[in-house]
C-alpha cells in the first residue's frame, strides 16, 4: 500500500508540473505570440481546438468537462 501511496504522490506532482507549464506556455504565447522559442507547439491553437471539439459535442463535452474538473479538483485538495 505504500508504494501505491509513492507512486500516487509522483503522478500528482508530476500533473502539477505539468499544469504550471502549460499555463506558462500560454502566457508566454499571449505575451510572445505563437513564435515563443521554448515551446515550439502552438499551446493556445491546441487549447482553442480541444475547447471547440467538447464545445460541439453538446452534453457529452459539458460531462467530460465535468469530469476533469472534479479528477483535477480531486487531486488538489
Amino acid at each position: 500500500m505504500e508504494y501505491l501511496d509513492k507512486v500516487s504522490n509522483v503522478l500528482k506532482r508530476l500533473t502539477s508540473a505539468a499544469v504550471s507549464i502549460l499555463a506558462l506556455a500560454v502566457v508566454l504565447q499571449v505575451l510572445f505570440g505563437p513564435n515563443v522559442a521554448f515551446f515550439p507547439v502552438d499551446v493556445v491553437g491546441n487549447v482553442i481546438g480541444i475547447t471547440k471539439q467538447l464545445g460541439s459535442e453538446g452534453l457529452v463535452g459539458l460531462v467530460a468537462v465535468w469530469v476533469l474538473l472534479s479528477i483535477f479538483n480531486k487531486e488538489n485538495s
